[in-house]
């Protein structure tokens, strides 16, 4: 195919940021001014496998557009997440009702324009981290996960039956004689931090109700969890791709088994059998370079030649595999384990591709995720990995590296 450079004079990815609602600390007004045109938002405040009814989505629409005539438009591109029942990922006969919710949900957004919808698969948690002030060398505080202390929350703190046959000797050795050695604030914070709810909520897990929690999933492995997903899936794709919903599964974060249970959205095959149990491109991948970088086995670029127009939504980040490459922290945007020049590249291809293949919505939403908490923020309480300069920091590299690769690729196209 010849590329036609043009077209990238014309748009380039939509860039959005992740607002949690009128709570959020960063204002509507602050994502406007880091250049945004699009927001990603979800209805928190409504219970996991209930309906989002019309009255509910608007709402959230007009807040989100109430001062568009005056200042720079923002629209609610992106819904992040519509969260899937456990009930539906531990397959269980109630899954039907809930799956019915979530098709009605579907509906409700597609009546209100909102035509992309992202979800995850993760049992019972959902990103997992150890740390959420981690500090970085500038001073800054970043996300870190440390495989030592995710193993003293699990054998010491949790005491998750049969735990100890997830870790090495050495690693139960060493978190052991760590734990022994932490003050009882130090034990708290660490509790607090694995038990967290869902981004954007303000609730985490009660430490005596986690273990049943985890118990539900006793005797569902790798494959059953697949088949769950799969069937999720098969019953809601279609009903998404009359409505012209495009669907889009985030990865898990991080891409391996944790506390037992098994995850299975975390490597390119996982995808590829994802894809292939409803093969339309209703049923699409969010493309988050965090968490699938985490894995080095992971080649983020050639993800993106083989899956690239099931790419619905863009997760622009990067993690650094520590000494102990079970540990990473969250990197600057351009730094770190993921070649942000290359999968930037392979992006600006494939809208580039979508474009000449006569797509008019041919630009992806994304966001920068996970900043920094940096500067005046560090006074300011927000969501872990979700303060305003950092992620402003973030789009503005992202932005800029974009636009060089545009502008390479058109000169390249003219010599």
């Amino acid at each position: 195919m010849i590329l036609n450079f043009d077209v990238f004079k014309q748009k380039n990815m939509i860039q959005t940021m992740r607002w949690f609602g009128p709570n959020d600390p960063v204002s509507l007004m602050d994502i406007r001014q880091a250049g945004c045109t699009g927001v990603i938002s979800a209805l928190h405040q409504i219970p996991v496998g209930e309906v989002w009814y019309e009255e509910n989505i608007l709402e959230r629409i007009n807040i989100i557009q109430a001062d568009n005539e005056q200042f720079t438009p923002l629209t609610w591109d992106v819904v992040e997440s519509l969260p899937v029942h456990e009930d539906i990922k531990k397959g269980l006969p109630s899954r039907e009702k809930y799956i019915a919710n979530y098709k009605e949900s579907l509906k409700n957004l597609a009546k209100c324009g909102i035509k992309t919808v992202c979800y995850n698969f993760m049992p019972v948690l959902d990103w997992s981290r150890t740390n959420l002030n981690y500090q970085m060398p500038d001073g800054s505080l970043a996300l870190r996960f440390v495989w030592e202390d995710f193993a003293i929350f699990d054998l010491y703190i949790l005491k998750r039956p049969n735990a100890q046959n997830d870790y090495t000797e050495e690693v139960q050795v060493s978190a052991k004689k760590k734990f022994d050695s932490m003050a009882q604030a130090e034990i708290e914070t660490l509790k607090n931090t694995a038990l967290l709810g869902l981004p954007g909520s303000e609730e985490a897990f009660e430490l005596d109700k986690f273990q049943g929690l985890l118990d539900n999933y006793k005797h569902i492995g790798d494959a059953e969890l697949r088949q769950n997903l799969y069937y999720f899936i098969q019953q809601i794709a279609p009903t998404a791709q009359e409505l012209g919903i495009n669907l889009c599964i985030h990865p898990d974060d991080p891409p391996k088994p944790l506390l037992g249970l098994p995850r299975v959205v975390s490597t390119e095959n996982d995808l590829a059998q994802l894809m292939e149990a409803y093969n339309h491109p209703a049923n699409g991948i969010t493309f988050c370079t965090g968490s699938l970088g985490v894995r080095e086995d992971n080649n983020l670029p050639q993800i993106i030649r083989r899956f690239g127009n099931r790419i619905h939504f863009i997760h622009l980040r990067s993690t650094k595999r520590e000494e102990n490459p079970l540990n990473f922290h969250e990197a600057d945007h351009l730094t770190g384990d993921v070649d942000m020049y290359a999968v930037i590249k392979e992006l600006v291809l494939e809208e580039n591709r979508r474009k000449q293949n006569g797509k008019s919505n041919f630009s992806i939403p994304m966001r920068p995720d996970h900043g920094h908490q940096m500067m005046d923020d560090l006074k300011k309480n927000t969501y872990p990995g979700y303060s305003a300069i950092g992620r402003l920091k973030g789009l503005a590299e992202l932005r800029g590296l974009e636009l060089g690769i545009i502008r390479s690729l058109e000169e390249s196209s003219n010599n």
